[in-house]
């Protein structure tokens, strides 16, 4: 049976699992892949200058489209539901994560309420969460003709430019937004989103569950004693950027829900991302939900 690959996605449950030693526990035979970390979803890509930032056309769904090493992994339910619709992997049917996130603006725009987007340009990463979640949260609030997207990059990305005021809203998730609202950005709207998890190795259900279980044993611990674990942020943010953030006055981040991803679920997103017209019809699946879903 070879070795179990875990990739850390900027949450804590992965590390806190790992120093209290519960996937040893679990009898998981496991490695942490960290070589990914310097990509762009844990160092911006772009530099700080007076430029409009380049469109980028390449997000979540893309990256499980063209496979990631490990074997499980963790995106946006939406890509994670078209992923596993178009046959990339399965989706794991028993728990699923919600991350905190908002659409935030700078202590001095002039954007002070959630109206104020109508066509502004949010800027989002293509086919992630940001993107998805940007649509479902403004789609109550504003109508969809002046709903205006740009797509720029990962968190760190939009974080960056954020900061370089080279944009004029941002969707970000994660430690990036604890940044944000540290340096007196302010949230104009929330946008809190579901992460799923795509089986996307050779990994057996005894793993799986290993893993799991692990990550679930290791909630209960953030839950009760969450300032010992915070400083794990950090980890999640380049060295340049630490004396911009204070780990103790940041909240748990992402937290993992051990509930079933329902049938109900898993179609109703997937006729949404339908109805917006998100994705060109070759990257659309046809897969029910028995055969996509790992339940």
């Amino acid at each position: 049976m070879a070795k179990f690959r875990i990739v850390p996605h900027s949450r804590l449950q992965e590390w806190v699992a790992e120093e209290k030693g519960y996937f040893k526990d679990e009898g998981l035979e496991y490695e942490f892949v960290t070589s990914g970390m310097e990509g762009p979803f844990r160092n911006p890509s772009i530099e700080t200058t007076d430029t409009a930032p380049v469109e980028v056309k390449h997000g979540a769904f893309e990256s499980m489209e063209a496979g990631r090493a490990c074997e499980i992994s963790s995106a946006c339910h939406w890509a994670v539901n078209m992923a596993s619709q178009a046959g990339r992997g399965r989706m794991w049917g028993h728990a699923y994560s919600i991350t905190p996130s908002g659409i935030w603006v700078s202590p001095e725009s002039p954007i002070q309420k959630p109206e104020d987007l109508a066509s502004v340009e949010v800027a989002v990463g293509y086919h992630s969460g940001s993107h998805f979640s940007a649509l479902q949260a403004l789609e109550k609030i504003l109508p969809k003709d002046q709903i205006k997207l740009q797509f720029v990059g990962g968190p760190l990305d939009r974080m960056q430019l954020s900061m370089d005021r080279r944009v004029d809203a941002a969707n970000v998730f994660g430690t990036p937004a604890y940044v944000l609202e540290q340096q007196g950005f302010r949230k104009i709207v929330d946008t809190s989103f579901m992460i799923g998890f795509l089986i996307n190795g050779d990994a057996t259900d005894e793993q799986l569950w290993a893993y799991f279980n692990a990550l679930q044993r290791a909630q209960r611990e953030i839950d009760v004693a969450k300032e010992l674990y915070q400083h794990y942020f950090l980890k999640e943010l380049p060295e340049r950027y630490h004396s911009m953030f204070d780990h103790r006055r940041a909240g748990t981040g992402e937290r993992l829900i051990f509930e079933p991803y329902t049938k109900e679920n898993y179609e109703r997103t997937h006729r949404w991302m339908i109805e917006w017209e998100i994705f060109p019809v070759d990257q659309i699946g046809n897969a029910d939900y028995e055969k996509a879903v790992a339940v």
